[in-house]
């Protein structure tokens, strides 16, 4: 933004800053649109001790999913230690969140079994209406 005053006829070689200062304020405003479209991580959700180690909590409410096995052929499924088939799995688990106010659950599969298999079971619970998954792992099953 210099000023020349008469004198030398040479042209000057300035950079016009101005189209930049247009192009960076126009990108801020699209960094600022995009970033808080980004998506959100999964929550998880950890079984708890209770608090007061004489309150027992009834068995009834918490719901166990176990995935058993080796491989996809030989795998078995258990609501709370009674078996169940895989496509009566969905069946099951509407029946028992039908009237609950609280739909937890909690999915427990054996160190052998593909990740997959638990997820399989962590979607079909989502589509029972079960609002909050856990996964336990032997961390947590070795504390109790």
């Amino acid at each position: 933004m210099a000023m020349t005053s008469g004198g030398g006829g040479g042209a000057m070689g300035e950079i016009n800053v101005t189209p930049m200062i247009d192009i960076l304020l126009v990108l801020l405003i699209i960094f600022m649109v995009i970033v808080p479209v980004t998506p959100k991580g999964l929550d998880a959700l950890v079984p708890q001790p209770p608090k007061d180690k004489q309150q027992q909590q009834p068995n009834d409410r918490t719901i166990v999913v176990q995935v058993h096995g080796k491989g996809a052929t030989n795998l078995s499924y258990q609501i709370n230690e009674t078996d169940v088939n895989k496509r009566d799995l969905p069946a099951k688990l509407q029946e028992i969140y039908s009237n609950r106010a609280e739909k937890v659950m909690f999915v427990k599969g054996d160190d052998d079994v593909n990740f997959a298999y638990i997820a399989d079971v962590i979607d079909i619970a989502t589509g029972a209406g079960v609002d909050h998954i856990g996964i336990m792992t032997p961390k947590i099953m070795a504390g109790q």
